[in-house]
């Protein structure tokens, strides 16, 4: 990739339209990939948000965000193993432990940059910012944790190349199930969903990032 991912967000976020972001499947089973094909899976489940000043000139914040979903995971996965030399059954062992949290929270890897460093601290109250999961009718959701990355390294800038200095990185993680009333506990991002948003909201202005489901 090494630049790719970038130029084609850079490009979908300066031309809406000109790069139509691929919708999504949130069906679980066994995939197939291959190491090679980790870059594409990366794109398709990595969005792009800005909310910018008034005068439209600068960022009050620039977001890249990838869910790390079901079909991300085995990705992800199959890579690392190539890249790692794991033996098949290390392998299977890192994928049953990736899916497994799978089933029990919509995680997200999170790079955001701010005007002030510290209004991007998504953990403290200082922070500009609230994150929020939400559905297709506007059902939304606070993160259970939001764990920061304080120094990303290798591994991070490698599968999650938008990574830089300049943005401060988060995973930031959902209950996958939530109780409704009368209905008891159900799948926040159900079969019907059509889509979801994780959405950046404040004093400052907001964005919201889309993932558009198929079918």
């Amino acid at each position: 990739m090494k630049g790719a991912l970038g130029a084609r967000c850079v490009l979908a976020a300066l031309l809406p339209g000109a790069c139509a972001a691929p919708t999504v499947s949130l069906r679980e089973g066994a995939r197939t990939y291959t190491a090679e094909r980790y870059e594409t899976v990366l794109e398709r489940w990595t969005r792009v948000g800005h909310a910018y000043t008034f005068q439209g000139l600068e960022d009050q914040i620039a977001v890249t965000a990838t869910f790390e979903s079901w079909d991300f995971r085995w990705a992800y996965v199959v890579r690392y193993a190539s890249d790692f030399r794991l033996s098949p059954s290390a392998r299977t062992q890192l994928l049953d432990t990736s899916l497994r949290e799978a089933r029990r929270e919509n995680v997200f890897y999170v790079a955001l940059y701010t005007q002030s460093r510290r209004w991007g601290e998504l953990t403290r109250p200082t922070s500009a910012w609230r994150v929020l999961l939400v559905d297709d009718h506007e059902n939304a959701i606070a993160p259970i944790a939001v764990d920061p990355l304080a120094r990303p390294g290798a591994l991070e800038r490698t599968y999650f190349p938008y990574t830089t200095v300049w943005r401060q990185v988060y995973r930031v993680r959902f209950p996958r199930r939530v109780s409704v009333p009368g209905r008891g506990e159900v799948e926040f991002l159900g079969d019907q969903v059509r889509f979801f948003l994780l959405r950046f909201a404040g004093p400052l202005g907001h964005t919201d990032l889309r993932w558009s489901v198929e079918g």
